[in-house]
């Protein structure tokens, strides 16, 4: 009995262009003279290098090690020397640089020790740890490390793997499902053992006969079922597909796992098999070379080579006009093909104006609501780009802007031709630098504060320290009272007062007398009191001797009576 689908809400169907890459067998490419290897391979921190230029290296050795818990570990696709660590240019629609590793192979291609992990009995956590280690991400396009979606191993209900491959010309997973679906197999077996997942379903879309075909001969009577999926775009993404297999909507702020599902990509779950059962790192990845090119099909590529170096094995037109990274849909135009490939690199299509004509110049929005019954998310595609338009970035937040997996099938059928994938990029930016300069601001107000803290625990301690031997506070003590000297009291005669002023009159009336009228001086008045003193004896003299007189006169009148 074929499974019950749950459509979910919109889609379009666009033109598939999937038969110019997917005739061939995976192919691959001779060593470049060079790989540039961007430390930003996946979504969270940049791994951090611990090799310096001038370092030989061999083939699956680790370059850089994971820089935090969302990151993961990055390894030389080749044996060879690194010749530097440097800002290169990386598949980014910006085409700003970020810091790579440049390695220039040898040519010897020596591995490292391959050791298979014996993920059976290491348990859930120390298997999340070798991911992380092997650099296993996921490879259908967002780049988030697998070892994160591993969970506690509690166990969940449903494990989704991944295999719609639904946008156009992409065709590798649909070849890697061809070619290798016995280990693809073998790769969902492991992970349904580490997630204890009850139920394994396998989506693809209906347009991959041979791929469906393949795996369900792989499956050989596994308990795992291969579900033929409608085409229709997007289904490959991971709430469409949780939706369309189980019935299941995933809330916007939710994880697929509160909800008992799991879901990974077919490219994932081949690297995963390659990491735990034969030890090999993730140095590779198959991608689509398609659009105006001679040779369209898929190679398995090694990280970091050059895309112009991919691009002339397929033999790029003359008239190619620019080069899409990811896909017409939800990848971007590469500023140039200068870069490395990276992890998420599924495709690259090369543009014709005969596959991709000039798009008719943008028009205003008349809100014919076309882009909101076509948003899979069933957002209202309309509103959000007049809220980025205008810069109110906050209200496109609170209109799910985040639940936006910018799929493009509202620009599709915009008859305005407005670009509003665009718009919702921008505005996510936006958003995301806001956040962080939040963040950033939040931390340095919290190192502040703890930094205040210190100090005043500092201070505190010293003060108590300094308490038990400090110095007595001197007493405040009232002066001394001062001690004055005991009054004389032997004053002078006031025979010798008199006989002084008596010397003073004499002195002036003598500088008087000598008309100078200049006053004496004070060494001359010593003289002139000298001489004073014969005169005063004699006038005191006299008065001795008027009272004298007096006193003989008294008393011949007193003894007449």
């Amino acid at each position: 009995m074929s499974r019950i689908l749950h459509p979910f809400h919109g889609g379009i169907r666009p033109p598939e262009h999937k038969r110019h890459s997917n005739g061939s067998r995976i192919g691959s490419l001779p060593l470049p003279s060079q790989l540039v290897l961007s430390l930003r391979q996946h979504i969270g921190q940049p791994a951090r290098p611990i090799v310096v230029p001038g370092d030989t290296v061999l083939k699956g050795q680790t370059l850089a090690v994971p820089e935090g818990r969302i990151s993961s570990a990055l390894h030389a696709p080749t044996s060879g020397r690194i010749v530097a660590i440097e800002p290169r240019s990386v598949p980014h629609p910006s085409g700003l640089t970020e810091l790579c590793v440049v390695l220039v192979p040898d040519g010897q291609e020596r591995w490292v020790e391959r050791m298979p992990f014996d993920w059976r009995t290491a348990g859930i956590e120390a298997v999340a740890q070798q991911l992380c280690a092997m650099g296993v991400v996921g490879l259908g396009g967002a780049g988030f490390p697998t070892h994160l979606k591993l969970g506690s191993g509690r166990g969940i209900e449903t494990l989704v793997i991944n295999g719609a491959e639904c946008e156009p010309y992409i065709t590798c997973d649909d070849r890697l499902m061809r070619e290798r679906a016995a280990d693809l197999v073998a790769g969902i077996q492991i992970l349904r053992t580490l997630l204890r997942a009850q139920t394994v379903l396998v989506g693809v879309e209906d347009n991959k006969p041979e791929a469906i075909e393949a795996l369900q001969l792989a499956c050989g009577g596994a308990d795992i079922e291969v579900v033929a999926l409608p085409t229709r775009y997007p289904s490959g993404g991971a709430k469409q597909l949780i939706r369309l297999l189980t019935g299941l909507e995933v809330p916007a702020g939710t994880r697929a796992t509160e909800l008992g599902v799991q879901c990974f990509n077919v490219g994932t779950v081949y690297a995963l098999y390659r990491a735990l059962e034969h030890g090999e790192p993730l140095i590779s990845r198959i991608v689509t070379l398609t659009g105006a090119v001679a040779r369209p099909g898929n190679v398995e590529a090694l990280l970091g080579t050059p895309l112009d170096a991919l691009m002339q094995h397929a033999g790029a037109d003359d008239g190619v006009e620019g080069y899409l990274y990811g896909g017409p849909m939800m990848g971007f135009a590469l500023p140039s093909l200068a870069a490395g490939l990276t992890k998420s690199g599924n495709c690259i299509v090369a543009k014709s104006p005969a596959l991709f004509p000039p798009a008719p110049p943008p028009m205003p929005c008349i809100r014919c609501g076309d882009c909101a019954q076509v948003c899979p998310a069933e957002l209202q595609p309309m509103d959000l780009y007049w809220f980025a338009r205008a810069r109110q970035f906050d209200r496109a937040r609170e209109r799910h802007l985040f639940d936006c997996i910018e799929c493009g099938a509202c620009a599709y059928v915009c008859p305005s031709h407005i670009p509003l994938v665009d718009y919702y990029r921008h505005a996510k930016a936006e958003l995301w630098a806001a956040d962080a300069a939040g963040q950033a601001a939040d931390l340095a107000r919290r190192r502040h504060q703890a930094r205040q803290r210190r100090l005043e625990a500092a201070q505190q301690a010293r003060a108590e320290r300094r308490s038990p031997h400090a110095a007595p506070v001197p007493a405040v003590t009232s002066p001394a009272p001062v001690v004055l000297p005991p009054p004389q009291t032997d004053a002078p005669a006031p025979l010798d007062e008199k006989q002084a002023r008596i010397a003073a009159a004499l002195a002036r009336a003598a500088a008087r007398r000598d008309g100078a009228g200049q006053p004496p001086a004070a060494a001359s008045a010593q003289p002139v009191a000298d001489e004073a003193q014969p005169v005063a004896d004699e006038k005191q003299a006299r008065i001795e001797a008027a009272m004298a007189r007096a006193a003989q006169r008294r008393a011949a009148q007193e003894s007449r009576r």
